[in-house]
């Protein structure tokens, strides 16, 4: 695995008025590796991921992909960069069938002049890729032709996942992905993000569910107050010194600060904050 970060950024700043959402965020998604993102209510979450996705432009700070400088215009053009998002509300269209979902935006059209003519789709193509991104997956679905909102919310975050990891090159985002669903889906949800790891694509997980996040992450970037104040490993601390870490209640070493836990550090590796 490289070194160089997927995704990056340093000294983030966007401000809104007077109020400032992001104060110098900084942010490392490594290769192949499901990175957690969590804080509190007003911890800057939302700004920080709007600013990677192309959502809001940064005031001030600088994006990096792959190690080289982007300036992301708008969602659309994150996507043209690889970087797919799954939003909380799914954006999914619930009157068309799945494989319509799967090209939303992207339709192929049919072959010679009946798709540059007369702008034919060939929905015989769409059907087929959509199947076999599904069966890469390992999501079960009766037909591709049925429509999203006969779907239950399990299935439906489903294609929106499927999607995602269809067109994204890069990068995909789960905003609260099991948010809204049972036990049982969560947990087909969790399958989900790690065989989208295991194909090699690193996820972007925001999540308010610990349990979740200590399943299912690799590293946790805790957000406070518009900054990155962690970065954590799931097994270098139990979930209520975590949720401590997030709500300011206890400090972190300069190391685990700074994303390198393993650096060898004087202080006390945690200490209880006054």
């Amino acid at each position: 695995m490289t070194d160089v970060p997927v995704l990056q950024a340093r000294g983030l700043v966007k401000r809104y008025g007077h109020v400032t959402a992001l104060d110098g965020a900084d942010f490392d998604l490594m290769p192949g590796e499901v990175l957690a993102v969590i804080g509190d209510n007003g911890a800057g979450k939302t700004s920080l991921i709007k600013a990677l996705t192309g959502a809001v432009q940064p005031d001030e700070g600088r994006i990096l992909l792959d190690g080289r400088p982007v300036r992301f215009r708008d969602p659309l053009d994150a996507r043209r960069h690889g970087i797919e998002t799954v939003y909380q509300d799914l954006a999914v269209a619930a009157s068309l069938d799945i494989a319509s979902n799967m090209f939303l935006g992207r339709e192929i059209r049919r072959p010679g002049l009946l798709g540059t003519v007369f702008r034919m789709l060939d929905h015989k193509r769409m059907r087929e890729e959509s199947a076999r991104h599904m069966a890469d997956l390992k999501i079960g679905l009766r037909s591709l032709t049925q429509p999203v909102e006969s779907l239950s919310g399990g299935q439906r975050q489903g294609v929106a996942v499927a999607r995602a990891v269809a067109w994204a090159r890069h990068v995909v985002v789960m905003d609260e992905p099991t948010a809204a669903l049972g036990v049982k889906e969560s947990g087909q949800v969790l399958d989900m993000i790690r065989r989208v790891r295991d194909r090699g694509l690193p996820v972007i997980l925001i999540s308010h569910n610990m349990p979740h996040v200590f399943e299912i992450a690799d590293r946790i970037h805790v957000q406070r107050l518009g900054r990155r104040v962690a970065q954590l490993k799931p097994g270098d601390h139990d979930m209520a010194e975590v949720v401590a870490i997030m709500t300011g209640a206890l400090q972190v070493t300069p190391a685990e600060a700074a994303g390198d836990p393993d650096r060898p550090d004087d202080h006390a590796s945690m200490s209880e904050a006054l």
